[in-house]
């Protein structure tokens, strides 16, 4: 993996749903180029985002971009790394600002969306949208393995401080639950999911075992 922007500094990254496009003017131009093609890359797509378009919104040239990025893939690499970063840091900051308890957290999960959702900056998972176009590329689909594994992580430690018996499988069951919220609020756009994905999300917490 190419080597890793430093820090990058958002109004907006306190929460899981940064709330439209930031403002990258002041920024150096390598840092330019990759909050650009972030902004592109999750939009627009990754195959309908050409060079030229993020340079453009960058205001940065090529030899900028291919002496720190070295390709479009590697620069879909440091995309990727900064928007999982990033996302995950905040959901996490999220979940934990519900409550003290570990069952309170995890009944936090889904109004842990709320603010990504219904923010000028959503257009779905960047992993999931980004393995659907390149379905057939190992290292994409480890980074989106990496990117679940975290969660997943995060969300069996709160599972097992609550005390279920089998605290990996329910927090695939809560991950499947928030996937699903996801595509489901991408396809539609109706907040509603949210509501029926917590009713789901409270049945599958209400299980024997805790």
């Amino acid at each position: 993996m190419p080597p890793t922007s430093p820090p990058l500094t958002r109004a907006d990254a306190s929460s899981p749903a940064p709330a439209g496009a930031q403002d990258i003017g002041g920024a150096p131009p390598h840092e330019r180029i990759l909050l650009a093609a972030r902004d592109l890359f999750c939009r627009d797509g990754i195959h309908a985002t050409g060079i030229d378009r993020i340079l453009q919104e960058a205001s940065a040239s090529k030899m900028t971009l291919y002496s720190r990025f070295g390709s479009k893939e590697a620069l879909l690499r440091e995309v990727l790394a900064l928007e999982g970063a990033e996302w995950r840091a905040a959901f996490f900051a999220s979940v934990e600002a519900a409550g003290p308890g570990p069952a309170e957290r995890l009944h936090a999960v889904i109004p842990a969306l709320r603010t990504w959702f219904i923010g000028e900056r959503f257009y779905g998972c960047a992993f999931m949208n980004a393995a659907a176009e390149h379905a057939r590329t190992p290292w994409l689909r480890e980074m989106t393995q990496e990117h679940h594994g975290a969660i997943l992580a995060y969300l069996a430690g709160l599972a097992e401080a609550a005390g279920y018996a089998e605290p990996g499988i329910l927090a695939r069951q809560v991950l499947l639950v928030m996937d699903g919220a996801i595509a489901a609020m991408m396809v539609g756009g109706d907040t509603a999911v949210l509501d029926i994905s917590a009713l789901t999300l409270r049945a599958v917490l209400a299980q024997p075992g805790a």
